[in-house]
C-alpha cells in the first residue's frame, strides 16, 4: 500500500471531505445525501466541537477516508462514543477503513476512557460489518426502515463494543 497517513482533520480539508461524499459508493452507505455541499463542510469542520474528533486517512496528498468519534455529551453516557466512517470508493478493500477504525479505537480506549463504541450500518453493507466485527464489535439489534436510501427505506444493524479488560 501507498504511504497512508491518519491525521485530525482540518478546516482546510473541507473540499476533499466533500469530494469523499460526492461519491456515490460513500454516499450509499452513510446517511449523507447526494451533492454535498462545501459550505456545509467547511462550517462543519471551522465548528467541529473540541470533544469530538474527526480523523482523515490520507495517501499522496489526498484524503481517502474519514472516521468521527463522538463522547455522548448525556452526563450518563459520557464513557460511550459514536462512530461514522467511510472510504472512498475507489479505495475500499485495500486496508484503509482498517487503519480509521484502528486508530480512532485507539484514542477512544487509552485517551478518551470511553468504555462503549457504538454504530450502525446497513444490513447490505458486508464488507463493513465484517471490518466491525474484526473490531470486536456485535450485533445488538436491527432497526427496521431506519433511513430513505434509494427510494426505498433500508434497516441497520445497531453494533457496540466494549473495551476489553486491562486496554
Amino acid at each position: 500500500m501507498e504511504h497512508l497517513t491518519i491525521r485530525r482533520s482540518s478546516d482546510a480539508d473541507s473540499a476533499a471531505i466533500t469530494q469523499l461524499y460526492e461519491d456515490a459508493d460513500v454516499y450509499a452507505q452513510t446517511l449523507q445525501l447526494p451533492f454535498p455541499s462545501l459550505a456545509a463542510w467547511q462550517k462543519r469542520l471551522s465548528e467541529n466541537p473540541p470533544n469530538v474528533y474527526h480523523l482523515v486517512a490520507e495517501i499522496d496528498g489526498e484524503v481517502v477516508g474519514s472516521v468521527v468519534v463522538e463522547p455522548m455529551a448525556n452526563l450518563r453516557r459520557r464513557h460511550v462514543g459514536t462512530i461514522a466512517i467511510a472510504v472512498k470508493g475507489g479505495r475500499q478493500g485495500q486496508g484503509i477503513g482498517n487503519k480509521l477504525l484502528g486508530s480512532v479505537i485507539d484514542l477512544a480506549d487509552n485517551w478518551l476512557n470511553l468504555v462503549r463504541l457504538e454504530l450502525t450500518v446497513f444490513v447490505d453493507n458486508e464488507a463493513a460489518i465484517a471490518l466491525y466485527k474484526k473490531h470486536g464489535f456485535a450485533f445488538e439489534g436491527e432497526l427496521v426502515k431506519y433511513a430513505y436510501r434509494n427510494g426505498r427505506y433500508v434497516n441497520v444493524y445497531q453494533m457496540g463494543r466494549i473495551k476489553p479488560e486491562g486496554v
